[in-house]
């Protein structure tokens, strides 16, 4: 199973906790399957069928091209990190 490195943002819905593992074989059916385990998780992470804007899949250390489509190998460590904002105007 993969392991998802849950965000502080989303620690709300996993329980407070930080890594979870979660059976798939794309990015896709890990979040569906992490929102079975943790409720609204997919309502967080996916917008009209795409990432949520703002939302950057990591895939084993590589900032993933595929997005949902990407592939996911039984020892997949995978991160969600949400865009960070801030700096001068």
């Amino acid at each position: 199973m993969a392991e998802v490195w849950i965000p502080s943002l989303l620690r709300d819905l996993s329980g407070g906790s930080s890594r979870i593992t979660v059976p798939g074989g794309n990015v896709r059916q890990v979040i569906d399957n992490l929102d079975t385990q943790f409720p609204g998780m997919k309502n967080r992470l996916i917008q009209n069928g795409q990432l949520m804007p703002g939302i950057s899949v990591i895939v084993d250390n590589e900032q993933s091209q595929l997005g949902l489509s990407e592939r996911v190998q039984e020892e997949t460590e995978i991160h969600f990190l949400p865009a960070i904002g801030g700096g001068k105007k």
